[in-house]
């Protein structure tokens, strides 16, 4: 496959929302409470959603691109593959990479490209209630009991070095300001700049993409060209 431009792009936008999403998806089964196990399987399905509507975007099968690259192929930013970890680390995370899709959306809201902003549409919608479902729980968890805010804190000083790649081409200092308005709520402690993790977009991934894929693709790698 020849990466132009357009589809370096296309699939650093798709990828970012497939990889989430299948991470919010592991959520099934495993949530706090029923009630927040269907908000995080719908958040999941709003993601996936998205990524569908951009792989088509590109004039590739989307099925090829979500089930028969591997790694080294996938554009998605480091954040959005590492493990969930525990309930704090899954909303942090989901606050972090929704606040700057928020940024980016915007923008492609106002793309030249043909099919850009008609997903923006679609896809900004459904961001503002995945921006304020992870608000509401991060500042019940940091404002809340001692146990809950340390696991927060701990959270969000673990997901920090990846925030570098993840503001790449938005404006960090307004996905900043919309982060803090969060944490100061939250009575949380912003995390310092310092070194970051990157290598998403260029292929270069953690080890983990590499046992989520495995789970992900092993049906249509196992039966290629299965149907049902």
């Amino acid at each position: 496959m020849q990466e132009t431009p357009r589809i370096r792009m296309l699939l650093g936008l798709a990828d970012d929302a497939l990889i989430h999403g299948h991470r919010l998806s592991e959520w099934t089964g495993h949530a706090p409470t029923l009630e927040e196990e269907l908000a995080l399987a719908n958040i999941a399905l709003d993601l996936i959603g998205q990524a569908r509507a951009l792989y088509q975007a590109t004039g590739l099968p989307e099925d090829d691109l979500a089930y028969l690259r591997d790694p080294h192929q996938f554009r998605n930013v480091l954040i959005a593959e590492l493990p969930n970890g525990d309930f704090a680390f899954t909303i942090a995370r989901l606050l972090l990479v929704a606040t700057a899709a928020d940024l980016a959306w915007r923008d492609a809201a106002t793309s030249d490209d043909s099919d850009l902003p008609a997903i923006a549409a679609m896809a900004r919608n459904e961001i503002a209630y995945h921006i304020r479902h992870a608000a509401d729980w991060l500042i019940r968890l940091g404002d809340g009991t001692e146990e809950s805010h340390r696991r927060s804190q701990n959270a969000l000083d673990a997901l920090w070095p990846y925030t570098g790649e993840l503001t790449v081409g938005i404006d960090r200092s307004a996905w900043l300001g919309a982060i803090e308005a969060v944490l100061e709520r939250a009575t949380l402690t912003h995390p310092a700049d310092g070194w970051m993790q990157g290598g998403g977009r260029d292929g270069r991934h953690t080890e983990h993409l590499g046992h989520l894929l495995a789970e992900m693709q092993i049906l249509p790698r196992s039966h290629p060209g299965a149907t049902w």
